[in-house]
C-alpha cells in the first residue's frame, strides 16, 4: 500500500516521520520540548536563536504524536490525489511555498502580539520596538512554531481547488460534502480562531498563510504557465492512464493468442469488441483532453477514478 503513494507525497511522509523519531531519540524537557525543534523550529526573528534556515525546517518537525498524525493523515488523504493531476515536481515545490508562506505570516503575527503588549505598557514607535525586542532576545526564544500544518492547510486549498464539485466525507460532517465547502468551513474557523483564541498555542495565522499563498500560486500559474507547470501537465495523469490501459489491453490480447495457439484452436477468433465500461473511459478521456478535467461531471469523475483503482 505504502509504495502506491506518488514519490514526493511518500517522501515527504518519510522525512517527517523520521524527523520526529530523531527528536523523539534526541528527548528534551517539559519546558523546552524536543531539543531538535528548538534547533531547527520556526524562532521569531528578533529572538536570539532564529536562523534563516528555520524557515524551512519548521515545517518537518512536529510537537508530539497527535500533532504528527493528524498532519501526515491529511498529507496522505489529499496529498496523494493532487501530486497525481499535478506530478511530483510541481506538487513538491507547492508544498514547499505554502510551508514558507505559512512561516511568513506567523513571523508577522508574533511581531503583531509582541508589538501590541509593548503598546499596551507604553505607546512607542516600531523603532523603539524592535530595540526592545532586541533587548530581550533570549526571552523571545520561547516563540517557536513547528509543524507541516501551514504545508497541509495549503494542500487542502490546493484539493479544493482542482475538484470544487467532489464530495468528501470527514470529521465532524455526518454527510459528504463538496470539497469547496469544506476548504471555506476550515478557513473560516481559522480566521476567528486567530481573532478569538490567541495564546491557545496553535498557529492559526500560519495555516491561513499557507492556504493564502497557495492560492496565489495557484492563480499565478494558471495566468503565467511555462514548459514546467503548464495547464497541460493536468492532463497527464489521465494520459498516462490511458496509456497503461492501451499497453495493458495489448498485453492482454497477446496473451490470450497464445493460449488460443497452446491449446490448438484451429478457428480463427474475431477480436471482441471493447466493453461499454472502457468505451465510457475512452469518451471521458477525449472530453478531457478537449475540454479539460474541469469539465467532468461528478459520475463521470467517479467512474474515472473507481476504474483507476
Amino acid at each position: 500500500m505504502f509504495r502506491n503513494i506518488p514519490i514526493a507525497t511518500r517522501s515527504l511522509l518519510i522525512v517527517n516521520i523520521a524527523a520526529f523519531f530523531i527528536c523523539v531519540t534526541l528527548g528534551g524537557n517539559t519546558q523546552q520540548g524536543f531539543y531538535l525543534n528548538n534547533l531547527l523550529g520556526l524562532h521569531f526573528f528578533m529572538a536570539a536563536d532564529f536562523h534563516v534556515y528555520q524557515l524551512f525546517t519548521y515545517m518537518f518537525m512536529h510537537g508530539g504524536w497527535s500533532h504528527l498524525f493528524f498532519n501526515m493523515f491529511a498529507l496522505w488523504m489529499f496529498g496523494r490525489i493532487v501530486e497525481q493531476i499535478w506530478g511530483p515536481k510541481k506538487f513538491l515545490v507547492f508544498y514547499l511555498v505554502c510551508g514558507l508562506g505559512a512561516g511568513l505570516m506567523q513571523e508577522l503575527a508574533q511581531f503583531c502580539s509582541v508589538y501590541t503588549q509593548l503598546y499596551q505598557s507604553a505607546p512607542i514607535s516600531i523603532g523603539k520596538a524592535l530595540q526592545l525586542m532586541h533587548q530581550y532576545s533570549v526571552q523571545l526564544n520561547g516563540l517557536t512554531t513547528v509543524g507541516a500544518s501551514g504545508a497541509v492547510y495549503g494542500i487542502l486549498l490546493g484539493f479544493g481547488m482542482l475538484f470544487p464539485e467532489e464530495r468528501i466525507f470527514i470529521f465532524p460532517f455526518p454527510v459528504p460534502i463538496k470539497a469547496k465547502w469544506f476548504v471555506i468551513f476550515y478557513a473560516a474557523i481559522e480566521l476567528i480562531s486567530a481573532i478569538l483564541s490567541s495564546g491557545d498555542g496553535v498557529a492559526h495565522v500560519a495555516h491561513l498563510g499557507g492556504m493564502l499563498f497557495g492560492y496565489f500560486l495557484i492563480r499565478y500559474w494558471q495566468k503565467h504557465p511555462n514548459r514546467y507547470f503548464d495547464q497541460f501537465n493536468q492532463d497527464n495523469f489521465f494520459v498516462n492512464m490511458r496509456n497503461w490501459q492501451q499497453r495493458s489491453s495489448r498485453k492482454t490480447r497477446e496473451t490470450r493468442s497464445q493460449q488460443e495457439t497452446q491449446w490448438h484452436y484451429t478457428e480463427s477468433k474475431p477480436e471482441e469488441p471493447q466493453s461499454d465500461t472502457q468505451q465510457k473511459i475512452d469518451a471521458i478521456l477525449e472530453k478531457i483532453r478537449r475540454s479539460g478535467y474541469q469539465s467532468l461531471t461528478f459520475e463521470e469523475k467517479q467512474m474515472l477514478f473507481n476504474h483507476k483503482n
